[in-house]
């Protein structure tokens, strides 16, 4: 069974949440990452690689270094699966 878009962008945002330690409900599908307090390109690097194991896939780098939203991050996943 195929995670619905909801179900990643929930997985996703809890990530974020977990690996930047900000609270999950403080982080819209519209937040940019790179506005989150804490966020630099290592934490960055680290949330990808934790929802690549999550979902076990392998997003390309030009996808992910294209996108900067919840939403979009989600999508990308989406689209990888």
């Amino acid at each position: 069974m195929t995670a619905s878009l909801d179900q990643i962008t929930d997985t996703v945002r809890a990530v974020v949440a977990d690996v930047l330690s900000v609270p999950a409900d403080q982080l819209s599908v519209d937040t940019d990452l790179r506005d989150v307090e804490g966020a630099d390109s290592i934490k960055v690097l680290r949330l990808i690689a934790r929802i690549e194991r999550e979902y076990d896939v392998e997003l390309e780098d030009s996808d992910v270094f294209g996108v900067s939203t919840i939403a979009e991050v989600a999508d990308v996943v989406r689209r990888a699966l």
